[in-house]
């Protein structure tokens, strides 16, 4: 058997990438050794550019889908400051449905998908699978956050900065607003997501499993906890790490790494996707060009501002008197929090990054 690309890993960035890589022509062959839908503890809202991404790769959310969401609010006790994305809104949807849609893109549009197959290792020419050899042009890790391929490749050296724990819960309660809430307290944040009219996703996230842990978190949230006090538990709760991760490089010869095998940003972020579908079609059009050098500068690229953001947000859960100043400065100027929205939302440019640095900065000290 042979394919022009094989992927390995049946995850959303592993879906992405071969709807990408096979709208360009190619043949491709996607294989994980789960069975889907693949679910994981992740906060469940996509931004708008993350929707943006998705539609590019020819994957158009129905309005039926979901629940549509117009902003971002940050809620602290004492304080809490929103505002609406620039251009248009972010869609909260469970990830298994997320899941199912990208794999029936997949499907359409010819990418052969072998579930229940695990990789056992990597050639220069190929993958080893239980059935034997499937030769392969382009190798392609999307197997997350441990990834093999990523071992397998030599492209495992780089920086893991921070590494955090999350947790994920789904309550059965109409939506109590139409944004997306992040609550912050002492060693602990909450995402906060309608996926429908009946539901709304919880995830926490805290510098250990105890800071994680749901019970830790509505006691030290006390606004999420009266929203949940009557609310019904309608999944069970699952559990992930989530880390910021440099690597010093993405590829090697004919192999190259997507997703969270690539690294990745802190949850908090709600990054994840966007930089996975964004990574899709940068690395099909490097192997269109028969560069894997192209989708390097582009993977570094991206990953620029979320970083960065990454950074600032991590700043905020770790120092309680800073976050409570920032939040009650930004309380005080909501256009601000608008401008730092527009960054974290793709819809700023770099001046405007400094720009809402420096005003932030300034209002900092003036109060």
């Amino acid at each position: 058997m042979h394919t022009d690309v094989f992927i390995i890993g049946g995850g959303p960035a592993g879906l992405a990438a071969g709807i990408a890589v096979r709208r360009k022509g190619f043949s491709v062959t996607l294989a994980d050794g789960a069975k889907p839908p693949i679910d994981k503890a992740c906060g469940e809202g996509m931004m708008p550019e993350t929707v943006n991404a998705l539609r590019a790769l020819g994957v158009d959310l129905h309005a039926s889908y979901g629940y549509r969401f117009r902003g971002l609010r940050f809620v602290q006790s004492g304080a809490q400051v929103a505002a609406d994305f620039p251009d248009g809104q972010g869609i909260g949807i469970r990830r298994t449905q997320l899941h199912a849609l990208l794999i029936a893109s997949a499907e359409k549009c010819g990418v052969d998908l072998l579930w229940r197959t695990p990789v056992a290792g990597i050639g220069s020419d190929g993958v080893l699978v239980n059935s034997g050899k499937i030769k392969a042009r382009w190798i392609v890790g999307a197997d997350g956050g441990q990834s093999r391929v990523r071992r397998w490749a030599g492209l495992d050296s780089g920086a893991t900065t921070s590494r955090r724990m999350a947790s994920r819960r789904h309550y059965r309660v109409r939506p109590w607003t139409d944004l997306m809430e992040i609550h912050w307290g002492q060693r602990v944040q909450a995402y906060v997501t309608p996926i429908s009219t009946k539901e709304v996703c919880v995830a926490t996230l805290g510098q250990t499993a105890n800071d994680a842990d749901f019970d830790h978190a509505l006691k030290v949230l006390p606004e999420l906890r009266e929203w949940l006090a009557n609310a019904e538990l309608c999944s069970r709760e699952r559990g992930a790490i989530t880390a910021v991760q440099a690597l010093n490089r993405v590829w090697s010869k004919n192999v190259a790494l997507v997703g969270d095998a690539s690294g990745g940003v802190d949850a908090i972020t709600g990054e994840g996707l966007r930089l996975s579908f964004r990574q899709a079609q940068a690395l099909a059009d490097a192997i269109e060009a028969g560069d894997l050098r192209r989708y390097e500068r582009s993977h570094r690229n991206l990953a620029r501002r979320p970083v960065w953001m990454a950074k600032l947000m991590l700043q905020l859960a770790r120092h309680d008197a800073m976050r409570s100043q920032v939040l009650r400065t930004l309380s005080r100027n909501p256009e601000l929090f608008a401008r730092f929205l527009a960054v974290h939302a793709g819809s700023a440019s770099a001046q405007d990054v400094v720009t809402a640095g420096t005003q932030l900065a300034w209002q900092f000290l003036a109060n």
